[in-house]
C-alpha cells in the first residue's frame, strides 16, 4: 500500500459520499454554540445532535464532514504513543435516509476497494452487538458482513460496552454499532482473542453506529426516524494505513519535531514525552485560539483547560532547558499547515500568537510564585516530609511536576510522599472523568422548551445592542442552558446604569410586539444578500436557515426558534462584567 497523506484521506472520504449523493458541511466550532453543559467539541455527531433528534437540516438527510474534536480527561496521558487532546474526525450522516444495507456494503467498498484504501480482505476484522434484554442480537449487521465477503470467524459478537452508543444522559437516540478494525498480523493473545482485547492485535479504524432506538425512562421503543452516525478518525487511520509506530510520525508532527529540533538543539529521540507533549499542546492550543469564539486563558471552564494546555507544554518546554520564548514559531508551523482547511487559523494569527505570548509571560510570574510555595512549605513541615497534599498542590496550582518537587526536596535532603500525590492526583483524575462522561448531554439542550426561548432572546438581545452601539456590535461568545443566557460582545467601556436600563427596556418592548419569528431556506449567497447577518461565512454549509424576527433581526442560525416573541418572557440582565480585553459579558435571565 502507497504512503497515505492527511489530505488524501480526507479529500478520498469526501468524495467517496459525495458520488453517494451527500453534502459535505463544514466543521463546527470547537467551542459549542447554545450549550454550557460541555466545553468543547467531542466528537463529529456532537454538532449534530438537533438532527438526529428530528430538526431538518438544510443541506438534506445525507452528510458528510470532518470535525475539529477536542478530548481533554487524559490530558496527563498524552506524551505516549497514542493520546492526542486535539484530532479530527470524519463522519458521513444520515438523517432517516439509509440505513445497515446501505451503509455496511459502502464501509467494506472504502475499505477494500483499490479506488480507495485498498486494505486486504485478510486484514479486516469487524465486530457487531451481540445483544442484550434491551435489544437483539445484530444478526443483520452480521450477515450483511459475510455478504461483503468478510470471513465468519473476522466477525465478533461483542457487548453493550464494545458495541453500543448512546448519549451519557442514557436518553434519547441509540443504538447498535458496528466497528471496524485493522488486524496487524501479530500472534492472538489467547483462544478469546478478539477487538474488545487492549493486545495490540486489532487497532479500531472506522464506528458505524446505528441509531434505531429511543431510550426513556429505562425502556428502548424503537425510533421513527432510523440514523446512520460514522466516525472515523483522521490521525488514527494514518498511523494504521501507514503502519507508523505513534501519532507523531504523522506528517504535523513531522514539521513540527524538525521546528522542535532547530529550536531546541535537541533531538527529539532522545526527548520524546517532552516533544510530544509540547506538539500536542502547542496544536490544541492554537485551534483553541483561533477559534472563532475567541476563547481566550482563564480560570474557568474552557479557558481553564486552555490555560492549562499552555502552561504545560512551557513547562517542558524549560525540561528542554530553552529559556528564549519559542511559542510563535510553533504556531506559525501548525497555522500554515491547516490554513487552507481552516481559514480561521491564518484570520486570527495575530489573536493566537499574542494570547500564547501573553500567558507565557504570566506563567513565568506563576513559576515564581510557586517556588515561594515550595519554600513556605519545607519552612513549616515538622519531618522530612513533603506531603503528597502539598506536592499536588504544587502541581495543581502552580504546574510544578512531581518530579521537579523531589528534585527540589532531595537538594534539601527532604522526602515527597509519593503514594499521597498519586492519591490526590487519582481523586482528580477521577473528578475529570466523571465532567467528561456528561460530555455529550448538552446536545439536547439544543432543542429543549427553555434553551429555545433563550435561543430567540438572544437573537433579539444582539439586535438591540447593535441599534445602541453600532454595526460594528457582534457576538463573540455565546452561551445558553435552559436557566439563562450569557453573551459576549466587543464594547470599548463598561455598560452604564442608564444603558442597561435602555437595553432592557427596547427588549421587552419587542418582546411585547408579539412579532412572528420565521424560517427560510436558501443558498449563502441568497442569504447575504437579503442582508441576514452571521458569523465568519466559510462555517455555513452551501443551503442555511435565516430566521427573521419582525424588522428587528434577520440571521443566520441552525435554530431551533420560538414562533413568536409571545412565548419569551420579561427580560432581566443578572450582570455585566469584563469577558477579556474589549470585551463586556452580559447574563441575562427571563422571568
Amino acid at each position: 500500500m502507497k504512503e497515505l497523506t492527511r489530505r488524501n484521506l480526507i479529500d478520498m472520504y469526501q468524495e467517496f459520499f459525495k458520488n453517494k449523493s451527500h453534502s459535505v458541511i463544514p466543521s463546527a466550532s470547537l467551542i459549542p454554540e447554545n450549550d454550557g453543559t460541555v466545553l468543547f467539541t467531542t466528537a463529529g455527531m456532537h454538532p449534530l445532535v438537533p438532527y438526529l433528534l428530528g430538526q431538518k437540516h438544510p443541506l438534506g438527510t445525507r452528510l458528510c464532514d470532518v470535525q475539529k474534536c477536542i478530548r481533554t480527561s487524559d490530558i496527563e496521558s498524552v506524551g505516549d504513543s497514542s493520546h492526542l487532546t486535539f484530532f479530527e474526525m470524519l463522519g458521513n450522516w444520515s438523517l432517516g435516509d439509509y440505513f445497515k444495507k446501505e451503509m455496511i456494503p459502502w464501509s467494506y467498498e472504502f475499505l477494500t476497494s483499490d479506488e480507495y484504501l485498498a486494505i486486504p480482505l485478510e486484514r479486516i476484522a469487524v465486530s457487531v452487538f451481540e445483544g442484550n434484554e434491551n435489544a437483539p442480537r445484530d444478526e443483520e449487521s452480521a450477515s450483511l458482513w459475510k455478504e461483503c465477503g468478510v470471513p465468519e470467524d473476522k466477525i465478533y459478537y461483542l457487548p453493550k460496552e464494545n458495541n453500543w452508543w448512546e448519549l451519557g444522559t442514557g436518553s434519547g437516540p441509540c443504538g447498535p454499532d458496528s466497528e471496524m478494525f485493522f488486524d496487524t498480523g501479530k500472534e492472538s493473545c489467547s483462544n478469546e482473542c478478539s477487538p474488545a482485547c487492549d493486545c495490540g492485535k486489532f487497532l479500531e479504524i472506522w464506528n458505524d453506529v446505528f441509531m434505531e432506538y429511543e431510550a426513556k425512562d429505562g425502556k428502548y421503543m424503537p425510533l421513527e426516524h432510523k440514523n446512520v452516525d460514522t466516525g472515523m478518525g483522521v490521525e488514527r487511520t494514518l498511523v494504521v494505513y501507514n503502519g507508523l509506530k505513534s501519532v507523531y510520525d504523522i506528517e504535523i508532527f513531522m514539521l513540527l519535531r524538525k521546528k522542535l529540533e532547530e529550536l531546541t538543539n535537541k533531538k527529539y529521540e532522545d526527548n520524546l514525552k517532552e516533544f510530544r507533549v509540547i506538539m500536542d499542546h502547542m496544536r490544541t492550543s492554537t485551534f483553541i485560539l483561533g477559534d472563532d469564539a475567541s476563547l481566550t486563558p482563564s480560570n474557568t471552564g474552557a479557558g481553564y483547560i486552555l490555560r492549562r494546555l499552555i502552561r504545560r507544554m512551557i513547562r517542558f518546554i524549560k525540561n528542554l532547558e530553552v529559556n528564549e520564548s519559542i511559542l510563535e514559531d510553533l504556531a506559525t508551523v501548525i497555522i500554515d499547515y491547516y490554513k487552507d482547511d481552516y481559514k480561521e487559523l491564518e484570520r486570527n494569527k495575530e489573536q493566537i500568537i499574542s494570547s500564547l505570548l501573553l500567558e507565557e509571560q504570566k506563567f513565568n510570574k506563576t513559576l515564581s510564585s510557586g517556588y515561594k510555595m515550595f519554600n513556605k512549605v519545607i519552612s513549616k513541615l515538622e519531618n522530612d516530609t513533603i506531603s503528597g497534599e502539598h506536592a499536588f498542590k504544587l502541581f495543581d496550582t502552580f504546574g510544578f511536576p512531581l518530579e521537579f518537587t523531589i528534585e527540589m526536596a532531595n537538594e534539601k535532603n527532604l522526602n515527597v510522599d509519593i503514594e499521597g500525590f498519586k492519591q490526590k492526583f487519582k481523586e482528580h483524575q477521577e473528578l475529570s472523568r466523571t465532567a467528561s462522561a456528561g460530555e455529550f448531554k448538552g446536545g439536547l439542550s439544543d432543542t429543549g422548551k427553555e434553551t429555545t426561548r433563550y435561543h430567540t432572546l438572544a437573537h433579539i438581545t444582539l439586535a438591540v445592542l447593535k441599534e445602541m452601539f453600532g454595526k460594528s456590535v457582534y457576538q463573540k461568545g455565546c452561551n445558553i442552558t435552559p436557566e439563562r443566557l450569557r453573551m459576549d460582545f466587543p464594547l470599548d467601556h463598561k455598560m452604564t446604569d442608564e444603558e442597561k436600563e435602555t437595553l432592557t427596556n427596547r427588549v421587552n418592548e419587542i418582546i411585547k410586539m408579539n412579532l412572528p419569528v420565521t424560517k427560510e431556506e436558501m443558498s449563502l449567497e441568497e442569504a447575504l444578500k437579503t442582508g441576514a447577518e452571521g458569523t465568519f461565512s466559510e462555517k455555513y454549509g452551501e443551503r442555511v436557515y435565516v430566521y427573521t424576527i419582525g424588522n428587528i433581526s434577520k440571521e443566520i442560525c441552525g435554530g431551533p426558534h420560538v414562533e413568536n416573541t409571545s412565548e419569551l418572557g420579561t427580560f432581566k440582565i443578572v450582570k455585566e462584567e469584563s469577558s477579556s480585553a474589549g470585551v463586556r459579558r452580559l447574563k441575562i435571565i427571563m422571568e
